[in-house]
């Protein structure tokens, strides 16, 4: 194939060349990554080279860089904590162009050979492979990491094979599920004909993990104190594992706490997910065992899960008279499900023009047996009681899914989704104090406003119908939006709106709904505080947040500023919410993000709040963790009670 035609399925791809990579497996794949490297770089290095050095233009970085490259010393500390911004992928005009479905033109060609590229998890880039590690920090992070083994990528993540005709959405779809798990930063997928046939093509898989081991714990008193870590890529088998320790002398119920947990994700070519976990914590005390297979894709025909759980708990609860009671229970809880999708209205050439519409049928059983509660009567209690809930759902799903960045991420690339889902969910409920029936109802739609930005919209109701009267029910509606991405000289900005309303109908005396949240505004639950008087079975929540994605990179760290408004109105049946206090929270900070580790972000935030009940101090400074969030989806899966929380 001529260079020309095939620098211009690079650039198509917005993927670049192939760079520094892992040690090869063997001599075959050796001699294809030096052919293909030798007969693209010249081609190519104006290309790629042009995503890293448009985004050096931060006049912070080069006057701090010709200051401290004077003196051998400070040189060597700039280049040890400090590195150039190369998120290619945010330039303007690739999101849009990356938007084509580069394998389109391959579509109905016999896949052969298919090539695994394993790159380092510090100093590449897959929109950027000319990049090497800059410094010995990341050469020796890159050294102690153990990336994901080849056969296991071959045998658990790919949803295609040698021999099968190239399918575009396919290839698309398994880029999407690569990013989407815990244990890639990303991937590309490149499709390069085969020299002299017209037949076949070859496929090149190229991932990049993430830091996979990371600390936890943290230090009261020399007797009191916690340790453990969480490994996402056991051995670089994919395996996750989790386990922590903590001791506090003073305690004098339970001195000694651990808590553990293992998963095996993507058994086989099954993409069964099976998972153990124990804690054995002062207040909870659990051990669960799961297998379950979500719809990985619209085109995936069969989904399910079994759970089996034992569960010991001094469950908080904060009466009406505002007093504090530990409710000790302990109960059995089983659960299990299987759903089947179904084509329907477009055919196959459609789908992806369209969106693939799916008809999903799903049944759920689900049992609580309580071993140790409080006394249930009609009047008390009822939300302890003894039931088994079998509920059925039918559903229809339209979805694809836009590539984009700088969203909820720090430059990695984000799978979008757009279209809508609507389900119907009805079931009964064999519970202790009589039965009852359940219905429920649910509608979303997210889609791209043009150039305006995303919007998503969901609209819920539903409840239990005993003696014509519904019982924990529930309405809600929310909406979040985000607009396009804003340039600015210091960086890319964004704005996030967010507006959730639930109302509780006739709920159980000891069940509510509270303001409470110990995250940051736009992206929470509530306005930013824990306060136990903040509770009702009402709630309006409008949060406001802009975040300004700096250029600024501290040792891998991209750096964010931001700034948040949260309103809160909540209240319990006796008041109308609208005329309830508008309980709020104002403030500023920055978040750091090193995209290349599973750690959370950091952030530390300076917020204000006025009229919080009982805040002696409205002025709070916090430094927290703030984990990944993700976008809400329309994969309908197990038929569920409407949420309340």
């Amino acid at each position: 194939m001529p260079c020309r035609l095939l620098v211009w399925c690079i650039a198509l791809l917005g993927a670049g060349a192939y760079g520094q990579i892992g040690q090869p497996e063997n001599d075959s794949t050796r001699y294809v990554s030096k052919k293909l490297n030798d007969s693209l770089a010249t081609k190519t290095i104006s290309t790629i080279a042009d995503s890293a050095l448009l985004q050096r233009d931060s006049v912070f970085y080069n006057r701090l860089k010709t200051r401290m490259y004077k003196h051998r010393l400070t040189r060597q500390l700039y280049d040890l904590v400090f590195q150039d911004v190369y998120n290619s992928q945010v330039r303007t005009g690739e999101v849009k162009q990356i938007e084509v479905n580069p394998f389109k033109a391959y579509e109905g060609r016999i896949i052969g050979d298919i090539y695994i590229r394993r790159l380092g998890v510090f100093g590449h880039s897959v929109y950027d492979t000319l990049r090497k590690p800059g410094n010995w920090v990341e050469r020796t992070g890159n050294r102690l990491h153990t990336n994901t083994r080849e056969h296991i990528i071959r045998r658990s993540y790919l949803l295609f094979k040698e021999g099968d005709a190239l399918n575009p959405t396919v290839l698309r779809d398994n880029e999407r599920l690569l990013r989407t798990t815990s244990i890639f930063h990303d991937a590309r997928i490149l499709v390069l004909p085969r020299p002299g046939s017209r037949q076949f093509v070859d496929v090149y898989v190229i991932t990049q993990d993430v830091w996979s081991l990371s600390p936890t714990g943290g230090v009261g008193a020399l007797n009191q104190f916690s340790v453990g870590f969480e490994q996402r890529n056991f051995r670089g088998l994919g395996h996750q594992l989790f386990a922590q320790v903590a001791y506090s002398g003073p305690d004098p119920r339970q001195k000694m706490e651990y808590q553990g947990r293992y998963t095996v994700p993507f058994i086989g070519k099954t993409f069964l997910t099976a998972q153990a976990e124990v804690l054995y914590l002062r207040d909870l005390k659990q051990a669960a065992l799961r297998l379950y297979r979500p719809f990985l894709t619209p085109d995936t025909k069969y989904a399910g899960s079994i759970e089996l759980n034992h569960t010991q708990v001094n469950n908080r609860f904060v009466a009406r008279n505002d007093s504090v009671l530990f409710v000790p229970l302990s109960y059995n809880y089983s659960d299990a499900w299987i759903g089947r999708s179904f084509r329907i209205f477009y055919s196959a050439k459609d789908d992806e023009r369209k969106g693939r519409s799916r008809l999903i049928l799903a049944i759920r059983n689900t049992n609580y047996e309580y071993l140790r509660r409080p006394t249930v009567t009609a009047d008390t209690n009822q939300l302890y009681q003894d039931s088994r809930t079998t509920l059925f759902s039918i559903g229809y799903t339209r979805r694809r899914y836009v590539r984009d960045v700088l969203i909820y991420g720090y430059g990695r690339t984000e799978d979008v989704p757009v279209g809508e889902a609507i389900s119907v969910v009805t079931g009964f409920d064999n519970a202790e104090l009589g039965p009852r029936k359940y219905g429920g109802l649910n509608f979303s739609q997210g889609k791209y406003l043009r150039k305006l930005g995303y919007l998503y919209a969901l609209v819920s109701i539903g409840g239990y119908i005993r003696n014509q009267r519904m019982e924990q029910g529930v309405f809600s509606l929310e909406g979040n939006y985000f607009s396009s991405l804003l340039s600015t000289r210091w960086g890319n900005m964004r704005h996030f709106f967010n507006s959730r309303f639930y109302l509780g109908i006739n709920r159980f005396d000891n069940e509510y709904i509270t303001l409470n949240s110990s995250g940051s505004g736009i992206n929470t639950d509530g306005i930013g505080i824990n306060n136990d008087a903040l509770r009702g079975t009402n709630r309006w929540l409008i949060n406001y947040e802009t975040i300004l994605f700096s250029k600024l990179n501290l040792a891998g760290f991209r750096i964010a500023f931001i700034g948040f408004a949260n309103l809160g109105l909540i209240s319990f049946p006796e008041r109308p919410l609208l005329s309830s206090p508008v309980y709020q929270g104002y403030g500023i900070g920055f978040r750091l993000r090193n995209e290349n580790l599973t750690f959370n972000s950091f952030q530390i935030r300076f917020a204000y709040y006025p009229n919080i009940p009982n805040n002696t101090i409205p002025l709070r400074i916090a430094f927290e963790g703030i984990s990944g969030l993700r976008f809400r989806d329309f994969d309908l899966a197990a038929p569920q009670l409407i949420q309340y929380r």
